[in-house]
Order: structure tokens, then sequence, then C-alpha cells
């Protein structure tokens, strides 16, 4: 578990640093883009970047990208989302790009990370999928912290939770907190 916990660039909690090693975060920021953005899923790539200086990339039709960079401070994120659209003065320290010095960025292949494969499963079977997803994940996640389960157990728990679930294509609120329960008590009460 510690090997787990030990993200190299960022101190965001034991959740969050479970959801990078997995790699679900970036499923669910894909998730995220396609549906703020309109982007369909093939448009969106990702990439490794150790530096985690480069939080976003847009490309234009034109070919040239324009490119969200800061220190790896969540602080930042969350007041932009609380002051939008306005830009304010933050007490996060600012970013020294010659004090970063090179920003490297590598292919993704996602066969290592079988929990990448499910979110971009969910969200294309959509509908519900995505809930079950994002419930069954949180319970493995709580599991493993709590010593319960392994890590490699996380995605196999997850992908039971989406098997077993009987998708809703257009859900209503009350359906979407109905699954979001039955997924939890699901995997709880899974090995």
């Amino acid at each position: 578990m510690e090997d787990v916990l030990k993200h190299p660039t960022w101190k965001m909690g034991r959740k969050i640093t479970v959801d990078s090693a997995t790699m679900i975060n970036k499923g669910f920021e894909v998730i995220e883009a396609h549906y703020f953005f309109g982007i369909p899923y093939e448009k969106i790539e990702v990439v490794i970047h150790p530096q985690s200086i480069v939080h976003s990339a847009v490309e234009f039709v034109d070919g040239s990208i324009i490119s969200q960079m800061s220190k790896t401070d969540m602080r930042l994120a969350i007041q932009y989302a609380l002051t939008y659209p306005e830009r304010k003065a933050s007490t996060v320290k600012k970013l020294d790009l010659p004090s970063v010095g090179k920003l490297e960025f590598f292919k993704f292949s996602s066969k290592n990370f079988p929990c990448f494969e499910l979110a971009l499963t969910s969200a294309k079977i959509g509908g519900t999928m995505p809930a079950v997803l994002n419930a069954a994940n949180e319970v493995a996640v709580k599991k493993f912290l709590d010593g319960k389960i392994q890590f490699l157990q996380i995605p196999k728990l997850i992908e039971r939770a989406m098997k077993r679930h009987r998708m809703i294509k257009n859900p209503d609120l009350e359906d979407i907190l109905d699954v979001d329960f039955e997924t939890r008590k699901f995997v709880e009460e899974s090995e």
C-alpha cells in the first residue's frame, strides 16, 4: 500500500492517489472532457506527463496547441471553478518555468490499466453505467485503503459490478441514486 500512496509530484489525499495509480482518474477526466466540451471520445488523447505541470491541452484545427500549466496544487483549479469566468489572484505559488526545466510527454498505453479501460467502457455504454463505475470504484478503493483487499482487486470488483448491472439508458436522479446505493452495497459485500 505504501508504494501506491507515493505519488511523485502531487499530494492529493489517499483516495485520489489510489485513483491516480489505477489511472481511473484519467478515465473520469476523459468522461468530463467529453461532456463539458462535447468532444467525441476518439478525439480525446491521454498522454503521460511526469512533471505534472501541463494539466490540459487543446489542439485547434490549424494544429496549434494551447495548454494550461501551473504548479501541482488543486487549490488553483478549485479557485477557478468557484470564481469562473473571472481570474482572481491566488495564494498558490506561481509557476517558475526556468526552474521546471524540460517538459516530457509519453504515449499512454492502457493495457496495464484496466480501471482506465473500465472507465471508457462505462462512458461509451452511458446511461447509469458511469454511476456504477464511480460507486464501485469508491467502495473498492476504500476497501483497499482499509486493508480488506489487494490493489489488483480494485478493477476486478469494478468489473463485476458493471457486469451485473442492468443499465438504464435515460435515468432520472432517483434512478442514479438507487444504482449508486445498490452498487455500493454489492461491492461492499463482495470479496
